[in-house]
C-alpha cells in the first residue's frame, strides 16, 4: 500500500467533518477500481456519514421532546471522535469500521 493510498484514505475520513458524505463519495467513485484499501475506507466513511444524517434527523425530531437537545451535541461529539480515530487508523494503513453504521453502500 502506497503513501498516496494512506493519504486518500485519511482524507476520506477527515474531509467528511467539513463536507459530509461528498468527500468520501468522490474518493470512492474515483478509486474504487484502483485501490481496494482506499475504496474500503472511503466506503466506510460514506456509510457512516449517511448513517449520521439519519441519526441527526431523528435527534432533530426528538428536540420536540427535549431529549433531542441532549442527543444532538452528543452525536456531534461522538462523530468527531470516531472520525479522528478512523483517520489515525487510515494513516497507519489499518482498516477501520465505524460503530453504529448502517452499511448502505456494499
Amino acid at each position: 500500500m502506497s503513501s498516496e493510498d494512506k493519504t486518500l484514505a485519511l482524507l476520506s475520513h477527515i474531509l467528511s467533518l467539513f463536507v459530509g458524505f461528498i468527500a468520501p463519495l468522490v474518493i470512492w467513485l474515483i478509486k474504487k477500481d484502483q485501490s481496494q484499501y482506499v475504496a474500503e475506507q472511503a466506503k466506510e466513511s460514506l456509510n457512516f456519514q449517511i448513517s449520521l444524517l439519519i441519526y441527526y434527523f431523528v435527534a432533530w425530531i426528538l428536540t420536540f421532546l427535549v431529549i433531542g437537545l441532549i442527543l444532538l451535541p452528543a452525536l456531534w461529539v461522538f462523530s468527531v471522535i470516531v472520525v479522528i480515530l478512523a483517520a489515525v487508523k487510515a494513516n497507519s494503513g489499518e482498516m477501520y469500521r465505524y460503530p453504529l453504521t448502517i452499511r448502505f453502500v456494499k
